[in-house]
Parts: structure tokens; C-alpha cells; sequence
């Protein structure tokens, strides 16, 4: 006699587990603890077989009866029911594993370790806001060149154009990702290339003529706001390093005895280890500091929370506070200053650049080029700040 709803839910559970037979191989297994398992029980090639159709009530009598149904159809066609669910979980869990949003964790994961954090958090946050809600579940490789630029177009039409190419760009590093993976055949982002508007070039604002740069000068050394700020100010245009280079400086990364401050590449933008000769004058601003922050991690703490380094902000903000518009000067001003007067002054531009850290196309030259040039730029930095000494006296 086939079940009704009133009869599964009558069922009550028993000190060993039992079944109640509905009809066409369908069944009820109830255990002591009165769970009720769906099961459609039968035979493919001379054996008898069972297939899990799920837990009452997630799945009705009529649902259970239609996905016995189901099976019956693929018995019809000799094709076996069990294998088939096997094949298609499988199938799907193979799909989870190359959607695109997989592929670009996976990619993340795997060269996130090269990064800095917060690189490696802004690329995540990206992905995550601008392009897993629309295509992170896709087959990677299905997803075609229109469909890409639809998700770009997003943050374009939001005024964030440079957002829209640094996306384009780590889109295009997780396509030749999955193309090495095996899990792609092409990187699709390549067929956009100059579909996106184009990005307006901005120029970090500095001061190069050289009675501006004695004004900003005399304007720092009279600055009345936090010592350890000031110290900041007075150390920035001396060893022109990237902002968040300056303010994470930790005391261990300085030898005082070949007087060199050594940034490890995990903090450095190009992941390269980094050499700053110190001048007489940086040693100076270090010696005076020392006392206040020496017994800590940072040279430059955070005011609130001493065991991180001072905000992004604070050399940003005393430069305001100097009277500085950002359309006049900001922190990374500071190394545009150097770069422009130091090329000016004939200074080798082989070593400007490897002092200024920049990027160094042959990677496996970079891996030991940070002191290269050492000699001319001990020598450089040294003159740079007897030269912005002198500055400080013009009127």
C-alpha cells in the first residue's frame, strides 16, 4: 500500500531502525532517534542497489516520488543512478573549483606573500566589492570579453576610472592564472584593451625650486606640533623614501655603525630589500628621537596605540597644518623634489633611480642590485643634505 503524508508523519521510531515501503522501489527508513531517510532501492546490472534521496520533511513524499521518478528514466536508459549522482556532484564541485571567484582566491593566496598587507587587502576588497558579485560564479572559462567589460563598466560609470584599470589588470593576472592551471585557454582581458577610459595622469604635488623647497624648510623646523612628527618632517626630505616606508621604520632596521637605515623588501613596493645611506644631518634628527622612541618597536608610533606605527595621515596632515595645500606639496613630494634636483645637478641617474627604489625590469637583477651604486650614493645623500641646508639660508 503506497504512503500518504498523513502516514510519514504518524510514523514514530522504533528501538531499531525499520522501513515502510511506498511503491516502485520508494521507501521510508526510520532510525531509533526518528530521523526519516528517503531511499529508492534497485537493480542495475544483476545487483540490487540503494540510492539516498534525501531527509524528511526537506523532502516530501511527492518530492522523494519525482526524484525516484527521475531515476527510473535513467534505469530506462541503462544508465545507472547511483553513478549518475556521483558524476554530477562531481561535476559540480569541479564547477565551485573553477568559478572564477575559486580561481582568483586560489591566485591570491598563492602570491599574496609577495605583497605587502595592505596591497594584498586592497586587491581582495576589490575583487570582492567589483567583481565576485557578478561573475564569481561563472565557469572561468566561460566567461567572454563583453561580459568582463559589463563589470568594469560598473565602476567606471562611479567615476573610479583608475579602480576600473587596476581591476582590468588583476582580472587579466587571474586569467593567466588559470590558463597555467589548466582551467582556462585564454586571458580574455587582453581583448579590452582600450575599451575603459583612459586615466588621467596625476602627479604627486612637490616643491622643486630651490627657494620654495628653503621656505618649506625653515617652515618644518619652526613646526610646534608632536616632537615625534616633526622628527618625521625633518627625516622625509633627507631620505626621500616612499611615505609608508618612513612611517613603519622600525630602530632594528638601523646600523649605527656604517650609519645605513636597511628597509627589508617585504615593506618596499617593488619587494626588493632597500639601503638608505644616513647623512650627518639624519643621524642628527635619529640621535634626538632616540631618546623618546628607541625602547619601542617604531621610530615614528602611533600617538594613540605606540605599538603601530604613526597614520598615513600625520605627515600629510602637519604639511596642512605648515600651510601646504595638497596641490602644493605631499609626502611623496618629498622624493619628486630629490629626483628633480638631483638630475639637475648631474648626479649619476643610475644611482638616483636605485636610491629612489624604483622598479628594476630584469627581476633577477633586482634580487641583488640594492647596493649597487652604493659608493656615489653614501656619497650623493651626503651632499643632498648639505645642499638642503644651504637652501634653508635663502631669502
Amino acid at each position: 500500500m503506497a504512503l500518504s503524508d498523513t502516514k510519514v508523519r504518524s510514523l514514530k521510531p522504533r528501538e531499531k531502525a525499520y522501513k515502510v515501503a511506498d511503491e516502485k522501489g520508494l521507501y521510508l527508513q526510520i532510525t531509533p532517534t526518528n530521523a526519516k531517510y528517503w531511499r529508492f532501492k534497485f537493480r542495475f546490472a544483476g545487483k540490487e542497489k540503494k540510492l539516498a534521496l534525501g531527509v524528511y520533511p526537506d523532502v516530501s513524499l511527492a518530492d522523494a516520488r519525482n526524484k525516484r521518478d527521475e531515476a527510473r528514466k535513467l534505469l530506462a536508459n541503462d544508465v545507472d543512478p547511483s553513478f549518475h549522482k556521483k558524476e554530477k556532484k562531481r561535476s559540480l564541485k569541479l564547477l565551485a573549483e573553477n568559478s572564477f571567484e575559486s580561481v582568483a582566491l586560489e591566485w591570491h593566496i598563492k602570491f599574496s606573500n609577495k605583497w605587502t598587507p595592505d596591497h594584498a587587502d586592497r586587491i581582495l576588497q576589490r575583487l570582492k566589492k567589483d567583481v565576485f558579485p557578478w561573475i564569481g560564479n561563472r565557469p572561468i572559462s566561460g566567461i567572454n570579453a563583453p561580459e568582463l567589460l559589463s563589470v568594469l563598466r560598473r565602476i567606471e560609470d562611479r567615476g573610479a576610472i583608475e579602480t576600473a584599470h587596476r581591476t582590468l589588470q588583476n582580472c587579466g593576472q587571474i586569467f593567466r592564472y588559470a590558463i597555467a592551471t589548466g582551467r582556462a585557454e585564454r586571458d580574455i582581458s587582453s581583448d579590452l584593451r582600450g575599451a575603459l577610459q583612459p586615466v588621467k595622469q596625476r602627479h604627486h604635488a612637490s616643491i622643486t625650486d630651490p627657494k620654495a623647497i628653503g621656505s618649506l624648510l625653515r617652515a618644518i623646523n619652526d613646526y610646534q606640533g608632536h616632537f615625534v612628527t616633526k622628527c618625521a618632517l625633518r627625516l622625509a626630505p633627507l631620505v626621500f623614501v616612499r611615505p609608508g616606508e618612513l612611517r613603519q621604520a622600525e630602530w632594528a632596521e638601523f646600523n649605527f655603525e656604517t650609519n645605513e637605515w636597511h628597509i627589508p623588501a617585504q615593506k618596499m613596493k617593488m619587494r626588493e630589500k632597500h639601503i638608505v645611506p644616513l647623512s650627518r644631518q639624519a643621524l642628527t634628527i635619529l640621535n634626538e628621537l632616540k631618546p623618546l622612541t628607541g625602547n619601542g618597536k617604531y621610530l615614528f608610533p602611533g600617538i594613540r596605540t605606540p605599538n603601530r606605527p604613526m597614520s598615513n595621515n600625520t605627515v600629510l596632515g602637519a604639511l596642512r597644518r605648515l600651510g601646504y595645500t595638497s596641490d602644493e606639496m605631499t609626502g611623496h613630494g618629498f622624493r619628486s623634489m630629490a629626483c628633480t634636483l638631483l638630475n639637475e645637478q648631474g648626479w649619476n641617474r643610475d644611482a638616483i633611480e636605485r636610491q629612489l627604489a624604483h622598479a628594476e625590469r630584469n627581476s633577477i637583477r633586482a634580487a641583488y642590485n640594492y647596493a649597487e651604486h652604493l659608493p656615489e650614493r653614501r656619497k650623493m645623500m651626503q651632499k643632498w643634505a648639505d645642499y638642503l641646508d644651504e637652501l634653508t639660508t635663502l631669502r
